[in-house]
């Protein structure tokens, strides 16, 4: 799809969810790349609802969305199990794809997606945005610094109270499951924060069985030159949004890592030689950091220096090779993958 001499890309929305609702579809509207061109709904009353809501003129269903030729991307908010379905359709209707995480079940599914977003020449992203915010940029920084010393190992919680009972993450034939739900987050960061893969997993699930979903997961990662990450999820908890990393040196840490409001102060611990440092990040909307970023390289075109399909790639052979640990029990090699 052509954008030179573009301005900002054309936004549909295939799926009214709730974080469509309260931070992505602001943060469209926020952006100065991006225009709210159409809302998509299984629902009429919905769409109309939500277009009301966001001002927007135009609305219909998923494929009115995808037939629409004034749309350059489409925002995909659906329940995880069809995101393989609705991600390859509008790739092969020339749309550029924001897609919410995981973007993937499988490996084998993320592999189709990005295949059909690469042979129709349009980009694919998943929507982990918290990687945006300026707090990660600031340890990456200290670290950069050589502040931490040699890194040694992180440690990434992610942990939520029960949801309602109606929560996509308690249905299992959606995609449900709240290692689906929540690991990337800390998977991700820990990538982040190492600046490399991790060479094998070792994975447990805590499983209801009655719903067939899992309530808990605990990861080990082992990455090159003796590092390692700690990944932990749990639903049925007392809140916790966190990373810490230990370095040879000192111990930093992010009270609020993932699930960030856009007013809300965040804050960096750093404890070395018996002393606490508080560094104070300012409010970002990282939601709108990420669909500014997501624009420009769109509109970037063949200048564009993101591999958004890399990095949906290696989040799902982690994610993969975490199932496959847990079924196994045993240690798996991202190698084997």
């Amino acid at each position: 799809m052509g954008t030179k001499n573009k301005k900002y890309i054309r936004f549909g929305v295939i799926g009214c969810s709730r974080i469509a609702r309260k931070s992505v579809l602001p943060a469209i509207l926020d952006s100065n790349l991006a225009r709210l061109a159409m809302i998509g709904s299984r629902s009429k009353v919905k769409a109309i609802a939500f277009a009301k809501e966001f001002h927007c003129n135009s609305y219909g269903s998923y494929e009115d969305v995808l037939g629409n030729k004034n749309i350059d991307a489409v925002y995909i908010s659906l329940p995880i199990a069809l995101h393989e379905e609705w991600a390859i359709k509008a790739a092969k209707a020339k749309k550029h794809v924001l897609c919410e995480k995981p973007a993937a079940t499988t490996l084998a599914s993320a592999k189709k997606m990005i295949a059909a977003a690469k042979k129709n020449k349009v980009r694919l992203m998943e929507g982990l945005m918290f990687r945006y915010h300026p707090q990660h940029a600031k340890i990456k920084e200290l670290i950069k610094r050589g502040v931490l010393g040699k890194l040694l190992k992180f440690d990434g919680c992610l942990a939520v109270p029960m949801p309602d009972k109606n929560n996509n993450i308690l249905n299992s034939a959606l995609g449900g499951g709240y290692y689906n739900d929540a690991a990337p987050y800390p998977i991700s960061a820990s990538r982040m924060i190492f600046g490399e893969e991790p060479l094998s997993v070792v994975c447990h699930l805590k499983m209801n069985l009655q719903k067939n979903i899992d309530t808990k997961s605990d990861m080990l990662l082992e990455f090159p030159e003796g590092k390692s990450a700690f990944i932990s999820t749990a639903i049925g908890s007392y809140f916790q949004s966190t990373y810490s990393v230990l370095g040879s040196k000192a111990y930093i840490k992010a009270t609020r890592a993932y699930a960030v409001p856009k007013d809300m102060d965040t804050k960096i611990y750093i404890e070395a030689d018996d002393k606490t440092t508080e560094i104070i990040i300012k409010p970002a909307n990282h939601f709108k950091l990420m669909i500014d970023d997501f624009c420009a390289e769109i509109l970037n075109g063949s200048a564009s220096t993101k591999d958004y399909e890399g990095d949906l790639l290696a989040q799902a052979r982690i994610l993969e090779a975490g199932r496959i640990s847990h079924k196994e029990k045993r240690i798996v090699y991202l190698r084997e993958l």
